[in-house]
């Protein structure tokens, strides 16, 4: 029988992910979910113990309810305009997250308890506006357990680089591909190693880099489906979790390199990947996917709340199930290739999409706020 689970009743599943060594993080946040407690909650009965969020997420928040009517009033009635307010009304709510899982952060040595806040995606393409914008948030927020969340663009890669550098903990999003995943390693390598220079205490500086997975798979499958034949169809479903492995046999690589070893030894916390993009699109398939299929000790996965619900429900934890399954990986990406899909035009395509999906949400959050303050 599954595991019925409440916001009072542990779940040993989770606590069984978290042993394994899997960082358990909501990709969610609203001021409601702050104010009523349900975010303590879920730290306390889901192992929670770090937060996403992204301009949608706002989004959906501010429509709903009236948790943020007396703050829209007040910027109104002081004649507050809509970026600002924006600004103001996110940080305002990134800040209250990261106090209360401060505790979180304390106890795991500035490892977890983090919260993430984006720059202005329409920024993507554009480092310097990138990096002046992640040093304001960085500011506004003004706490150590946040996180700038930076686009992984060719442009990002120096903004993100050149954040870190000035002390300053990133959450490298938008990544698709391992080869811009390794990129997005040597900049950080390059940012702790710039940072140490610049006379900066390593262990503080955090970072993670975001690899999106469910999308993949929507993509590819799409291709797939278009072969139609039954060996292109028999491959559904299987290419965002080797690509993910892969990504971590890559982060493996990094973690033996001298260079890191050198930072290890100054303090350094290592960039854990992490996996996005988690809740399934398909109903075909687990609703718990791609969780169970990406165990592997010293990983994030940010989960939205029915990923959460359903894996504290029925999710299974048998072992590590990333590392020693490379070479099924690469056999998987070979078969792909095999009948006809490009995985590198594919997830080029992801990419492009993904910064004009951030851009677009950046936009309907401008708009959910103008509302507010024009209602106020």
């Amino acid at each position: 029988m599954p595991e019925q689970t409440s916001s009072s009743t542990p779940s040993r599943r989770t606590a069984a992910l978290s042993a394994a060594g899997v960082s358990i993080w909501l990709d969610d946040l609203s001021r409601e979910r702050l104010r009523s407690g349900n975010l303590a909650g879920l730290v306390a009965e889901r192992d929670v113990v770090g937060v996403t969020t992204n301009p949608s997420i706002f989004a959906k928040a501010l429509a709903e309810g009236d948790a943020y009517d007396d703050q829209l009033r007040e910027l109104a009635a002081a004649g507050t305009t809509v970026e600002p307010a924006v600004e103001t009304i996110t940080t305002d709510d990134v800040r209250t997250a990261a106090d209360a899982l401060r505790p979180v952060y304390d106890a795991t040595g500035t490892v977890d308890g983090r919260v993430s806040i984006e720059v202005d995606p329409r920024q993507a393409l554009d480092t310097e506006a990138t990096v002046e914008t992640a040093a304001r948030l960085w500011s506004t927020v003004d706490r150590p357990n946040v996180f700038i969340k930076i686009p992984a663009t060719v442009q990002g890669l120096d903004a993100i680089t050149r954040t870190l550098a000035a002390g300053i903990s990133v959450n490298v999003t938008l990544i698709f591909s391992l080869e811009r995943y390794r990129a997005v390693m040597e900049a950080f390598l390059s940012g702790l190693e710039q940072a140490r220079e610049a006379g900066h205490a390593l262990e503080p500086i955090g970072s993670v880099a975001s690899f999106f997975v469910s999308r993949v798979d929507t993509a590819v499958d799409a291709e797939l489906e278009k072969i139609g034949t039954d060996e292109a169809l028999a491959l559904r479903g299987r290419t965002a979790v080797a690509n993910a492995r892969l990504a971590f046999e890559a982060y493996e690589e990094v973690l033996r390199s001298d260079r890191w070893k050198a930072l290890a030894e100054a303090g350094a916390h290592p960039q854990r990947p992490l996996w996005a993009s988690t809740g399934v699109k398909n109903p075909d398939y687990s609703d718990t996917m791609y969780v169970t299929e990406l165990v592997t000790d010293g990983v994030v996965n940010t989960m939205p709340e029915p990923t959460l619900d359903a894996f504290a429900d029925h999710g299974s934890v048998d072992g590590d199930t990333v590392t020693g399954r490379y070479a099924d990986a690469r056999a998987t990406f070979a078969a792909v290739e095999a009948v006809g899909v490009s995985l590198d035009d594919v997830i080029g395509r992801l990419e492009e999409e993904g910064v004009q999906k951030f851009a677009d949400s950046w936009t309907e959050l401008l708009a959910t706020v103008e509302n507010g303050l024009s209602d106020a």
